[in-house]
């Protein structure tokens, strides 16, 4: 592909239409956040940060607005730019699909809580024009695949696990996301766990040094990048892939079964026990019929509410709209291709949320 087909492609894969109709909004600028002690946006809440959960949060925040008067204006930007935002305190809450690490949680000013949305998949999706089969993929492959140790779709270890399907001999051309991400970090975590030349180098995180491979932003980025670029693969959240009708692979589990990914298959691997701090890997799952690449997606705020003239009304409404996400709003994960989360990992956000506090006293009863 030459640079002009590139940069085509990259452009073009900046393009989402969200979920009920709603196109994908920009991202704002910080310096025209609203202050918190604006009473004129006292009604507005500012959200920011994963890309992955996005589909799901326009829906949910657009029914409680219905219903509770309360606008959320949430930034689409990538759970790396949702923490930096928390960080600078130019938001009420991030979004990231990855737990803050070490070095994010230093930046903080104060202890944030981290309090799981739903759980979801990220899938391997693959551009290759004429393969009627689904793809089947197993660890070894997908890591020698985003490794470049495998260059062409007809490689033999591919079609060992395909057997009597018709690969081409097209190139591979990886993609992945170039943005700090939590779906990176499910992904790259994945990987870390199933292989080990991996798991040595580049391993896990957020952002990565890609060994192959070119980048886009966002979901969307990544989304549109495949799409646009016949022989592409890269991973992407579940909802992306269905909304943007792409093919994606069913990936081999730690039992041997080849999952497809679904709700119900996230929701086998979301069935485990969950930490008090919610803080917890999903992705290779021993479920049986669970799908291996899958996580959490986690609103994170400050635990300690009372920061930089935000009124006890402001942190109050903050709270019951993520209680109304993690109970009413549950309903719609489904229907959006996200699990809900299992009964377990409600207590778990329960009581996470009533240890928030203002001027140390709970705000939640």
């Amino acid at each position: 592909m030459n640079r002009l087909m590139l940069g085509i492609a990259l452009l073009s894969g900046l393009v989402f239409a969200g979920c009920g109709g709603q196109g994908n909004k920009s991202a704002k600028d910080s310096s025209n956040a609203t202050s918190f002690g604006s009473n004129s946006n006292a009604n507005v809440l500012l959200g920011a940060g994963s890309t992955f959960v996005y589909p799901l949060f326009s829906k949910l925040f657009a029914e409680y607005a219905k219903e509770n008067h309360v606008m959320v204006n949430y930034q689409s930007i990538g759970s790396g730019g949702g923490i930096l935002q928390l960080t600078n305190k130019t938001i009420d809450f991030g979004d990231s699909d990855a737990p803050l690490n070490e070095e994010q949680t230093k930046k903080m000013s104060a202890p944030v809580l981290h309090i799981p949305m739903c759980s979801g998949a990220v899938v391997i999706s693959y551009n290759l024009p004429g393969l009627k089969s689904t793809l089947k993929l197993n660890p070894e492959v997908l890591a020698n695949l985003f490794l470049g140790k495998i260059t062409k779709w007809n490689d033999p270890q591919i079609a060992k696990i395909n057997p009597g399907v018709s690969l081409p001999e097209t190139g591979v051309f990886i993609v992945h996301r170039s943005d700090g991400s939590g779906t990176t970090n499910i992904f790259t975590t994945y990987l870390s766990k199933v292989n080990s030349d991996w798991n040595t180098k580049p391993g896990k995180g957020s952002a990565i040094n890609w060994p192959a491979g070119l980048g886009g932003k966002g979901n969307e980025g990544v989304s549109g990048l495949i799409k646009q670029t016949p022989g592409a693969i890269g991973y992407i959240e579940l909802a992306y892939a269905i909304q943007n009708n792409m093919a994606f692979a069913d990936m081999q589990n730690s039992s041997g079964n080849f999952i497809t990914p679904t709700v119900a298959s996230t929701s086998a691997a979301g069935n485990i026990t969950i930490p008090d701090d919610a803080k917890v890997s999903l992705s290779n799952t021993g479920a049986k019929d669970g799908y291996p690449i899958s996580g959490f997606t986690w609103a994170l705020i400050y635990k300690e509410q009372n920061y930089d003239g935000r009124s006890l009304q402001r942190a109050q409404k903050m709270l019951k709209l993520l209680w109304w996400n993690i109970h009413d709003g549950q309903k719609y994960c489904k229907d959006l291709n996200y699990a809900p989360l299992s009964p377990a990992a409600v207590a778990v956000g329960e009581k996470i949320l009533k240890s928030a506090t203002f001027d140390g006293k709970p705000i939640l009863e």
